[in-house]
């Protein structure tokens, strides 16, 4: 056994639209339509250009086979963040410019890492990290 990769990150909202065109809009993620018995009305993925689900996203009265009380905006538990590897340092921090969204920038020299903190329409944490740029 051992573990491959991230499969995805599911995220719980009141508003689908917003946070779906978020993720499409920052991250270039494209926006589909979740598999049945989910509905487009209460559930999207966004997938990366190789046809990976990074993101699912569920309104509140989404079906759910494990359900627990979740807030929007609240603290997620014990979920801190979600880190994301990219490219593209400058044009992320262009396209966070452009948003007027807040963030924080970090370097870590001893590996040769930039990253990028900043939050999603439901107050997620995303680290985005950026190696050799």
């Amino acid at each position: 056994m051992q573990v491959e990769a991230l499969d995805h990150v599911n995220i719980i909202t009141d508003d689908l639209d917003g946070t779906a065109n978020f993720y499409a809009e920052l991250l270039g993620l494209e926006r589909r339509d979740a598999p049945p018995p989910l509905t487009p009305e209460t559930a999207q993925w966004m997938f990366d250009a190789a046809g990976r689900a990074i993101f699912h996203i569920n309104s509140l009265d989404c079906q759910r086979t494990y359900d627990r009380e979740v807030t929007p905006g609240d603290v997620t538990g014990a979920l801190h963040h979600v880190a994301l590897r990219l490219t593209g340092y400058e044009e992320m921090k262009a396209r966070l410019d452009a948003r007027g969204a807040d963030y924080k920038e970090n370097l870590v020299e001893a590996i040769g890492l930039k990253q990028i903190f900043t939050a999603d329409p439901n107050n997620v944490l995303l680290e985005l990290n950026f190696f050799g740029e």
